[in-house]
């Protein structure tokens, strides 16, 4: 091929690179401009060249191969692989340059452009006929004929077509790119359509059988220009009745699958959108959605891979919604407008905070940067008033949308919340008020026995007060922000505690109170670990270490654990002001307690007091030793299946006799 045939590209054309990961999500690599090289030494390659519009580094330098399967994908975007686990795509800027680019692969690779991005609804052959370029190479002509020629879409021809995907002939990667070039070009799945609604007029159940059969065929071909036709307005809702017809399931027990996207799946467009591009995505998108997760099979460990291409569509449908959205100058004014009318009616209301969490979830798509700039400008709009207004009302629904954008914030952005909430100090002066007393409000009305939703904000909750999660923050910001929380919010979140364990007395101990408390005494070790003289003050300030140890006289083992584990990270910080509190305050006597009660059972209780005290032992601290053996060792003088006691009586004999030589002395 002479250099003639190649069309430089335009220098300037911009593009964002994306690898695959392992985790089969897209990683953005840097933005910069394209261009395709013609090769400098003969025999060699021409190449994709894109260089960072940053420091003009070259991000990509990839060899255009003929065997290599290039796709074009919603006409901004070419997706590649190179080598078996190495996925590669560029998403241009302008469609003008990706189709320069795409022209310049198809020279490369012998292929006209036009004839092999052509729509399938514009042609009209009776059979689909691949033949494969001589300049396909020897490999082609090893595993396959050089024409695929498909059998016409019949009644009688259906079992022919279905055996056209047997594993073993589309094992092959080139034979699997060929059948699908074949389907693409010959009008093929519009004939499919077409049969599959003469079928269902005539109740032929066996053929619509064998026409799921390869529907999902068609799906694991896992290509994007099928996809695209699969995918598109005219033929989606066919596709998805032809998916209906499974032939595990008898006619009765067939999933309806169009009559619920029709008729119980309604689309509500809470804030007018004018562009008809973007609306057709969205409907789109929220399909693809429902094929992927109720339609199709989860595929097993070996078939992960299987419609890769289908989760990219739907990423690069997601990221363009989001990224349409937001950059709407209007769309997030309106928005936030509708939202903060104090007119507005409730299930208004409601379905704005719900469009507003599938939003949040779209963001998800967006590269970190590019998120960071959402959420800042959510923020800028008076997101978290909102969440605040929304989690006083009364509807569960709004609440839980709420919610589910409060901690879409924190995980995204959490140093913006915990502005506003120091913000809000100055004008709140009721702490039921107060966003975080708010959130810790649902925390402990969580009506799910099991309180997942408890935990899950909970978990938010650790990383706002998480110093780690503050290394951007100033020392005083980050003083600031924990001297709030331990004043403002810690006695509001502690207060089932406190209110079980009056008059040290151990009040209600059923499962679903025991729960909430095993979860805040989660929270409290968290504490523990991660902050120093606050933690520590608050503990002496309410006497907390006293009333957590009687949470040792519940029923619910786990409970009991949960309390000794918080005593155990305590002790573990070898801080003698928390063993001065111990000894002080004669907290062992409940440790004491709980040991006789448990006798003689070798259960995990007993091994954790055990540890406890074999700590102890092993790292010599000295204050709790002698509190323990002057006070209780008489009780534990006769165990004898652990050394531990024995051991704690030897240290402080020893100690004891060092005190009285240096005395004597």
């Amino acid at each position: 091929m002479s250099s003639s045939s190649i069309r430089p590209s335009n220098n300037r054309t911009r593009v964002k690179l994306y690898t695959l990961n392992e985790e089969r999500q897209w990683d953005d690599r840097g933005t910069g401009f394209v261009t395709c090289l013609s090769p400098i030494a003969p025999n060699t390659s021409y190449s994709i060249i894109v260089k960072s519009e940053m420091d003009g580094s070259i991000l990509l330098e990839s060899k255009i191969h003929v065997h290599t399967n290039y796709q074009k994908q919603q006409e901004t975007l070419i997706v590649w692989s190179e080598g078996e686990k190495y996925d590669l795509a560029l998403s241009f800027q302008e469609k003008a340059g990706c189709d320069d680019i795409w022209e310049n692969i198809c020279d490369v690779q012998g292929k006209d452009s036009s004839s092999y991005l052509a729509n399938a609804n514009n042609l009209t052959n009776d059979s689909a006929i691949y033949e494969s370029d001589d300049d396909c190479g020897e490999s082609n002509e090893n595993y396959l004929s050089s024409t695929i020629i498909l059998p016409p879409v019949e009644l009688t021809q259906l079992h022919d077509i279905c055996n056209l995907f047997t594993p073993d002939k589309i094992r092959d990667g080139t034979r699997r790119d060929l059948l699908a070039r074949a389907i693409e070009t010959g009008n093929y799945i519009r004939k499919l359509v077409d049969l599959f609604r003469i079928c269902e007029n005539l109740e032929n159940i066996d053929s619509l059988h064998q026409l799921y059969e390869i529907i999902r065929s068609i799906f694991y071909l896992n290509k994007s220009t099928l996809f695209e036709i699969l995918f598109h307005d005219e033929f989606i809702m066919d596709i998805i009745g032809c998916l209906e017809y499974e032939p595990q399931l008898t006619i009765k027990t067939k999933r309806n699958h169009r009559e619920f996207l029709n008729k119980k799946a309604t689309f509500k467009e809470v804030i007018p959108i004018c562009n008809q591009e973007l609306l057709g995505k969205i409907h789109q998108t929220y399909r693809i959605q429902y094929i992927q997760d109720a339609i199709l099979p989860a595929p097993s460990l070996f078939e992960e891979n299987l419609l890769s291409t289908m989760n990219s569509f739907l990423f690069f449908n997601k990221v363009e919604i989001v990224t349409l959205l937001y950059e709407d100058p209007k769309f997030l004014s309106q928005l936030f407008i509708t939202l903060k009318d104090d007119n507005l009616l409730d299930d208004k209301r409601k379905d704005l905070m719900l469009f507003l969490k599938e939003f949040c979830v779209f963001s998800q798509t967006l590269q970190q940067q590019n998120r960071d700039n959402f959420f800042q400008a959510l923020a800028t709009h008076g997101i978290l008033n909102v969440i605040q207004v929304m989690l006083s009302l009364d509807d569960i629904t709004t609440k839980q949308a709420a919610l589910d954008v409060f901690t879409s914030i924190v995980e995204c952005n959490p140093s913006t919340v915990r502005e506003y909430m120091l913000q809000e100090t100055q004008s709140t002066q009721d702490d039921d008020e107060l966003l975080l007393n708010l959130v810790i409000s649902e925390i402990q009305s969580d009506p799910d026995p099991e309180l997942s939703g408890a935990l899950n904000l909970l978990n938010y909750l650790k990383l706002l007060i998480d110093p780690e999660n503050m290394i951007a923050v100033s020392i005083i910001e980050k003083t600031e922000f924990l001297s709030f929380f331990y004043f403002r919010s810690m006695s509001v979140l502690l207060a089932p505690l406190m209110a079980n364990t009056i008059d040290l007395k151990l009040g209600r101990d059923d499962f679903h109170t025991a729960q909430l408390q095993y979860l805040i005494l989660d929270f409290l070790t968290f504490c523990i670990e991660h902050h120093t003289y606050h933690i520590r003050n608050f503990l002496q300030k309410k006497d907390l270490l006293r009333r957590v140890l009687i949470l040792l006289k519940s029923k619910h083992q786990y409970l009991q654990l949960s309390a000794l584990r918080f005593l155990r990270k305590i002790i573990g910080l070898k801080d003698e002001q928390y063993n001065l509190i111990i000894v002080r305050n004669n907290l062992f006597a409940s440790i004491v307690d709980a040991y006789k009660a448990n006798k003689r059972r070798y259960n995990l209780l007993n091994s954790a007091m055990i540890e406890l005290f074999e700590f102890i032992r092993q790292e010599n601290i000295k204050t709790l030793i002698n509190y323990f053996v002057e006070n209780f060792y008489s009780d534990f003088e006769s165990i004898n299946y652990v050394k531990t006691f024995h051991d704690l009586k030897l240290c402080y004999s020893t100690q004891r006799d060092k005190r009285e030589r240096i005395l004597s002395d």
